[in-house]
């Protein structure tokens, strides 16, 4: 799969999440998305994205977080966003529940790919109106098209 294949492709929104806890969000998540359904131990997967997770809560505020986990099973980024309209205590640096859950499953020796998309991921989502838009929005498609333009775009910019 190519590398811009793997960042908002068909598959990478969960428009509903469910869950009312971190980890059950995340579990939610790896199982729903189907971009993460080619991970030949999705289990393995998830247990890396809870270890990161309980080491430190990627909770970044403003109703995001940036959840994490390395995996040989991929050879570029894979990133994936669960949406909760009803918001998921994360442990976040401000203390505001999680309406945006971003997973990213990276290989572990791909280090910096990882950093500039965790980068560009963050810049999108200071934009408080860009922010609502993606907790407002309910059709599936239209979010993977305006998250994947806009993430492809500053990619581009960024690796020119």
């Amino acid at each position: 799969m190519n590398r811009r294949a793997c960042c908002f492709a068909p598959g990478s929104i969960i428009c509903r999440l469910d869950s009312k806890e971190k980890y059950a969000a995340i579990h939610e998540l790896i199982e729903k998305a189907p971009v993460f359904k080619h991970l030949s131990d999705r289990g393995a997967f998830e247990k890396s994205v809870i270890a990161r997770e309980e080491s430190q809560s990627t909770g970044y505020g403003k109703g995001v977080a940036f959840a994490h986990g390395r995996t040989a099973d991929v050879d570029t980024l894979f990133i994936s966003l669960g949406i909760s309209k009803q918001g998921i205590p994360f442990d976040s640096v401000d203390g505001k529940p999680v309406h945006l859950l971003f997973i990213i499953a990276n290989n572990p020796c791909r280090k910096i790919e990882y950093l500039r998309a965790l980068s560009i991921l963050a810049e999108l989502v200071r934009d408080e109106t860009f922010r609502e838009r993606l907790i407002q929005g309910s059709r599936t498609e239209e979010l993977e098209d305006m998250l994947g333009e806009a993430f492809r775009s500053n990619w581009a910019e960024r690796t020119a």
